[in-house]
C-alpha cells in the first residue's frame, strides 16, 4: 500500500445533478487560463463559491455530480480554488475521469452526504479508508486503487506517466 498524507477541510456542500455547465458557465471557456476561469466557477448556484473556498476544503455533493458537456477544465477549476477532494454519492463517468487524470481525489459515497453539514470538518484517511465528521463519528470508504493516488500524488496522469517513463527508462 501507498502511504499518502491525510486530508482535513471544511465542507461546501451542494445538490444533485451539478452539471459541468453549473461548474464553469460556457461564456467564461473563452478566458486564457484555469485561474481566471475558477473566479467564475458555480456562477448559477453559489456564486459566493470562490471566494469562501479555502486551500483544502473538501466538495461534497450529491447524486450525479460532473453530469453534462466533457469539460475537462470543470475539474481542473475546482482543484485551482484550492479543494483537495470532491466526494459525491455518485459521478457523471467522464467527469470522475477527468477528475482522476486531472489529480484530484474523487470518493464516491452515498452516506455521508446525509450525515454532513456546510461547514463541518471532515478528515479523510486514506490508508484506514475512513472518513472522520467533526473528529468523532466515522464512515468507511472503499479503497481507491494504488494507480489513482500515484496519478493524483503526481499531479495528474500525464505527470503520472512521465514520471513512470523516467523511472523505467531513465531521463531523456
Amino acid at each position: 500500500m501507498i502511504k499518502i498524507e491525510v486530508y482535513s477541510g471544511k465542507v461546501i456542500k451542494l445538490g444533485d445533478d451539478i452539471d459541468t455547465d453549473i461548474i464553469i458557465p460556457t461564456q467564461y471557456m473563452t478566458l486564457r487560463t484555469i485561474e481566471e476561469m475558477s473566479r467564475f466557477a458555480f456562477q448559477p448556484l453559489r456564486p459566493e463559491i470562490p471566494e469562501i473556498v479555502e486551500r483544502g476544503d473538501i466538495l461534497l455533493c450529491g447524486k450525479n455530480f460532473g453530469c453534462g458537456s466533457s469539460r475537462e477544465q470543470a475539474p481542473a477549476i475546482i482543484k485551482s480554488l484550492g479543494f483537495s477532494c470532491i466526494i459525491a454519492k455518485s459521478f457523471a463517468r467522464i467527469f470522475y475521469r477527468n477528475a482522476l487524470n486531472n489529480g484530484i481525489f474523487v470518493i464516491e459515497n452515498s452516506e455521508l452526504y446525509d450525515l454532513v453539514n456546510e461547514g463541518d470538518k471532515i478528515t479523510i484517511d486514506f490508508d484506514k479508508f475512513t472518513i472522520f465528521i467533526n473528529g468523532n463519528r466515522e464512515i468507511k470508504i472503499g479503497r481507491i486503487p494504488d494507480t489513482f493516488i500515484n496519478m493524483i500524488k503526481s499531479g495528474g496522469i500525464v505527470a503520472y506517466w512521465s514520471k513512470v517513463n523516467r523511472d523505467r527508462y531513465g531521463e531523456s
